[in-house]
């Protein structure tokens, strides 16, 4: 795919310098998976992508004669409880799905899984939940359950030694999937309607304002992963003279969505749209697609006719700090 780059650059605002470069890291959700079925064909996708806001719109199509039954599911991204308390990580929520206009309640199936081995029945046993809370429980095991754990890599622990109360930490990693049993009537299409808050990565200040940084390694992969095209990187550095200063903290807003899903289909998606909101007129945005088209003042369009994706969707947002 021939890379080129969505950018708009801003009318100048002053940026506040920051105190601190923190950051949260996105995580990448996307789209609905189908039990494989080659009744089933996905005849258009009409994706939104904002950072407030994720919406899908799928026409599904049933080929056969007969009803087609079948789970549909969302799987969410995977969450490493190992690593938790090191990073600062946003999770998509809160999300909604309709089927013809009409709400459907989906269930959840949370795994606990280290490797590639499920211990979800052990935890369950032992009482313990699957989720970050689980460090209280897991220190009110008994010391045969607490050493099975450590042993198996499940939990680690800080005991320090003798005196010391030990304190055991969950070291698996939680698969949860939202899914519901579907029936696609035959002959006919049927609208998915998908929406929820991404989880939206951040930092207070852009990396990208530092010229050492474009340089080295890291920077050219960051650049490489949202091709950051010369006009988008222009405009950072017109944000960061605007300020005073070249290394100006300028927030940036991280979107990651999952596409390649929709390449694992029968046949191509019949018609794919997309559109990037990048929030405000004066956000800069940059994400890899051919033929884009700007729409709005904050909106960037991208069209497809029988495709199939082959790389996932990042966008990258670099909002003007206003003056104090």
């Amino acid at each position: 795919m021939k890379k080129i780059t969505a950018s708009i650059l801003a009318a100048w605002l002053f940026a506040a310098p920051a105190a601190a470069n923190d950051s949260t890291a996105e995580t990448r959700a996307g789209g609905l998976v189908l039990t494989r079925t080659d009744a089933i064909d996905m005849a258009s996708e009409d994706l939104f992508v904002s950072a407030d806001e994720v919406r899908v719109r799928y026409v599904f199509r049933n080929r056969t004669a007969k009803d087609v039954r079948t789970t549909v599911a969302f799987p969410m991204p995977d969450d490493d409880l190992a690593n938790r308390e090191y990073g600062d990580v946003a999770f998509p929520h809160d999300f909604v799905t309709r089927v013809d206009g009409k709400p459907v309640r989906m269930a959840i199936e949370r795994k606990a899984v280290l490797g590639n081995k499920d211990h979800t029945a052990l935890l369950a046993a032992l009482r313990v939940p699957l989720s970050e809370d689980a460090s209280a429980r897991l220190d009110r095991l008994g010391k045969a359950d607490q050493e099975r754990l450590l042993a198996l890599g499940l939990a680690t622990s800080d005991d320090q030694g003798a005196g010391v109360e030990r304190h055991l930490a969950p070291a698996w990693t939680v698969k949860e999937t939202y899914h519901w049993e579907q029936v696609f009537p035959a002959g006919r299409d049927l609208v998915v309607e998908h929406r929820y808050v991404p989880g939206t990565g951040g930092s207070v200040g852009t990396a990208l304002a530092i010229p050492k940084f474009r340089r080295d390694a890291e920077g050219r992969a960051y650049i490489a992963r949202y091709c950051a095209d010369a006009a988008f990187l222009a405009g950072v550095d017109r944000l960061a003279r605007a300020a005073g200063d070249a290394s100006a903290a300028l927030p940036e807003r991280r979107i990651a969505y999952v596409l390649k899903t929709g390449a694992n289909w029968r046949a191509p998606i019949g018609s794919f749209r997309l559109v990037i909101d990048k929030g405000a007129p004066e956000n800069l945005v940059s994400f890899c697609a051919d033929g884009v088209r700007k729409i709005s003042p904050t909106q960037f369009e991208v069209r497809r006719k029988d495709w199939r994706p082959d790389r996932d969707l990042d966008v990258l947002i670099v909002v003007p700090r206003s003056a104090p």
